[in-house]
């Protein structure tokens, strides 16, 4: 743990990945009707043969998503299509999102710290500009970034985050990363920013430990003992 506070108590910047770290969008499965809502889609425009037989099964919305994208030669409209449609639902799961325990401990501490704060997601800026108004926690960050139409610039491609730097006006190594996913850790490593794992189970921690992540928390409650 004095790893971790050692990381923050450099830091001039934290950047949040937001589904996971910040709260759980798509809960208990949520996602599935989701990506289903899409491969129906991808099959009325006769597309369906862009997935893999993993993709054709997959719970995870952005799996579609970048798998059509990945074959969109003929079908560029359909990407754009069914990335405002992953957004449209991103911003109705916003509504009923669970907050990650104690997340918004974390980052009022870290904002009242004077740390400068944003969001760096593969999901709709406007969900998670939606989720955190609602739960007054907006003001807390300088900015946040999403994902764009083109969609091969989402983690692990260090885009979000070097958007997200240059807004903050901050060095790579003057941030820290907070992310629960391998996508997000090869972001951190490409921008060159450190990085801390939340895994809020087992198999999540060691998906990260495996991804190379070298800082794995299971809680947020033990950074906040001496708040």
């Amino acid at each position: 743990m004095e790893d971790v506070r050692t990381l923050l108590a450099g830091a001039r910047g934290v950047l949040f990945d937001f589904d996971g770290p910040v709260c759980r969008l798509f809960p208990e499965g949520s996602s599935g009707p989701v990506a289903d809502e899409l491969r129906e889609l991808v099959a009325r425009e006769g597309a369906r043969g862009l997935l893999t037989a993993e993709e054709a099964g997959d719970k995870d919305p952005h799996a579609v998503l970048r798998a059509v994208h990945r074959g969109r030669h003929g079908h560029e409209g359909l990407v754009a299509v069914l990335e405002e449609l992953v957004s449209v639902r991103e911003l109705e799961a916003a509504r009923k999102a669970w907050p990650t325990p104690d997340a918004a401990r974390l980052i009022r501490m870290l904002a009242g710290r004077g740390l400068r704060l944003a969001v760096v997601t593969n999901n709709s800026s406007r969900a998670a500009s939606f989720y955190l108004e609602s739960k007054g926690l907006r003001g807390f960050f300088d900015a946040v970034h999403g994902r764009t139409r083109d969609v091969h610039l989402m983690k692990p491609h260090p885009d979000v985050v070097v958007r997200a730097l240059r807004s903050l006006g901050l060095r790579p190594e003057d941030t820290v990363m907070i992310g629960d996913s391998p996508a997000d850790v090869g972001a951190a490593a490409r921008a060159g920013v450190r990085f801390v794992g939340y895994g809020r189970n087992l198999h999540k921690e060691s998906e990260l430990r495996d991804a190379g992540a070298a800082v794995v928390l299971g809680s947020y409650a033990r950074l906040l003992d001496e708040e």
